[in-house]
């Protein structure tokens, strides 16, 4: 008997389902795994040995392959791992072989105001707090090979600068003449520190380093952690690892951790976290954690090993992407899919009767303090109003050649009259429409969506990218700004004009993805624009260039790659229970 969703939060939820959950040994029994290509943490969960699952799978067809993306959320969120979670629990009460491939949540949200993305209610990944708390150490790894390469440029800094070249040479050193004004990378840590954005580095003698602003970025921002999302294999990954540009020389020429000679360490942090990690649902359906979120910041989508592996193993494999489909989707199509070569069979779209009002003129909500009384009531003319954005990402969906579903999570304050509206716009945009209460039943309330979903699978997709790699990256920028964010087009800064042109003569371009930086609460480069705003002008500012991960980086608008914690933070009421070591308080 599973807990009521409306009575208990959802760290008791979780803990009460752990009494009744899989050995990992059964979980893996169940997807046909041999002993040795599972690698044990504990009891309930474990790595997968990818190489070897690949090695004896790799002749078997794939599954059907399904991403799940979503409206422009409010800042509440509108339960995008909610659904994906109730969508592999729905799958499996239709008795599919279903595995869910989902992010590893990074410390920062869970600590912070977003919680730990392992779902709500009775739709989530167990178990919680291992889940939510490093897991097997993927993303310490990350932060221990990033700050590593940290750790070579820094030094490297202090001793060009305090020795000649006769003293270099007798360390086996030469010069680089890096150019401290052109550092491309920071220090990274996995909480929300807003203090650490900007610091001043090498204060003290010339023992204690070269003295100069740096700074922290959220440890999934790293492009190691891009790096992981897109590797094929360990040779792929330390040759992508050697390739990351972290600074420049006085001349303009790229450093690398080559030219440092740190790749191969780094490398050695990460050869345990390139295997994935297998959990569950609540229900019992096995499901891959790997890689980490943020899509507005980063690429946010789970590994391409992970679905590499799913895919093999499980007829339907539902993955999730970040934030909503201008951003999270976009990647998923123009970037994920290209490196893997997976095509999907449908994407689900996820919205709430909340979001329509928000985006049809109700108050934006404010995490942390009470939803205004106003979400509560029904007003269908705000709710019509807002499906102009959910429109706008059945049609970016449908731009890929993607069969859409769109998924309302329902909320128990939404009316029939509100939903009725989202659904009739929804099908008449081109998308099969579901509502789904996974979040209250679990998968049984998940059944019309694995239906539609299963509806849209056996359906052809007419797959295409929305840009080819020899586009000018420019010209790639202002596709993107059109057809995915409906902007009349893009203004770009001096800098960023000027960094377009001497990528325009590199080479490498024409291998390299366009990984947008851009604000998830609207599809605008503003958070305060809501619904599809018309006759408005992205504005790109820089460009970063991840040369590891294949990946150019245009910034729009005013984005932190280092959050900031909030006046009322998650961590207030996470605890120990010291009789029992149990941790409460996590969502």
């Amino acid at each position: 008997m599973t807990l009521d969703p409306t009575k208990h939060a959802d760290w008791e939820i979780a803990e009460d389902a752990e009494t009744r959950m899989k050995a990992v040994q059964q979980l893996a029994d169940g997807l046909g795994l041999k002993k040795e290509e599972l690698l044990p943490h504990g009891h309930y969960v474990a790595k997968i040995d990818f190489n070897k699952v690949l090695s004896r799978t790799g002749n078997k067809p794939d599954g059907k392959f399904i991403d799940v993306t979503a409206i422009t959320p409010t800042p509440l969120g509108e339960g995008k791992s909610t659904t994906t979670i109730g969508l592999v629990q729905g799958l499996g009460k239709r008795e599919k072989n279903v595995i869910g491939t989902i992010r590893q949540p990074s410390g920062g949200p869970t600590m912070n105001i977003k919680g730990s993305a392992a779902g709500g209610g009775l739709s989530q990944c167990i178990p919680l707090t291992p889940f939510s708390l490093g897991l097997t150490g993927d993303i310490n790894a990350i932060m221990n090979a990033h700050n590593l390469a940290m750790v070579a440029l820094t030094s490297r800094i202090q001793h060009e600068f305090n020795y000649d070249d006769e003293r270099l040479a007798k360390s086996n050193l030469k010069r680089l003449d890096i150019d401290t004004d052109r550092i491309e990378i920071r220090w990274i840590i996995d909480f929300c520190a807003q203090a650490l954005r900007k610091i001043i580095i090498g204060i003290g003698s010339r023992m204690d380093g070269f003295m100069m602003e740096s700074g922290f970025a959220i440890a999934v921002s790293s492009e190691l952690m891009a790096i992981l999302s897109v590797s094929k294999d360990l040779k792929d990954m330390r040759e992508r690892i050697g390739r990351m540009v972290v600074a420049y020389d006085k001349k303009g020429r790229s450093i690398t951790t080559t030219d440092l000679e740190v790749a191969g360490a780094m490398t050695a942090w990460m050869v345990e976290a390139i295997n994935p990690n297998l959990m569950q649902t609540i229900e019992g359906q096995p499901v891959f954690v790997h890689a980490g979120p943020f899509a507005n910041i980063a690429i946010g989508q789970s590994s391409i090993i992970a679905d590499r592996i799913a895919l093999k193993l499980g007829d339907y494999v539902v993955t999730e992407s970040g934030f909503g489909a201008d951003i999270g989707f976009e990647k998923f199509w123009n970037l994920k899919c290209r490196y893997s070569g997976q095509r999907p069979n449908a994407a689900v779209i996820v919205t709430t009767v909340r979001a329509m009002k928000c985006h049809g003129g109700a108050p934006i909500p404010v995490p942390g303090r009470p939803l205004d009384e106003c979400y509560k009531k029904e007003n269908v003319a705000w709710v019509e109003k807002g499906t102009e954005n959910l429109v706008h990402h059945i049609e970016t969906v449908r731009k890929a050649g993607i069969n859409p579903v769109v998924c309302i999570n329902h909320f128990y304050t939404d009316t029939d009259a509100e939903i009725k509206v989202i659904r009739k716009i929804a099908d008449a945009a081109g998308a099969r429409v579901a509502v789904s209460q996974h979040w209250l039943k679990g998968g049984d309330g998940a059944l019309e969506l694995a239906d539609a979903v299963i509806d849209a699978c056996n359906h052809p997709t007419n797959f295409k990218f929305l840009y080819e790699l020899n586009t000018p990256l420019r010209e790639r920028i202002e596709k993107i700004a059109k057809e995915v964010y409906g902007a009349d087009g893009v203004d770009f800064t001096p800098d960023a004009l000027n960094k377009i042109k001497q990528l325009d003569s590199d080479p490498d371009i024409s291998k390299m993805g366009t990984c947008m930086v851009k604000t998830h609460l609207s599809i605008t480069d503003n958070p305060n624009l809501k619904g599809a705003p018309k006759g408005w002008r992205l504005r790109v500012r820089d460009i970063l260039t991840f040369k590891g991960a294949g990946f150019v980086v245009p910034m729009a608008g005013d984005i932190k790659l280092m959050p900031g914690t909030s006046s009322d933070p998650a961590f207030r009421r996470v605890d120990v229970d010291v009789n029992t070591g149990k941790v409460r308080g996590l969502f």
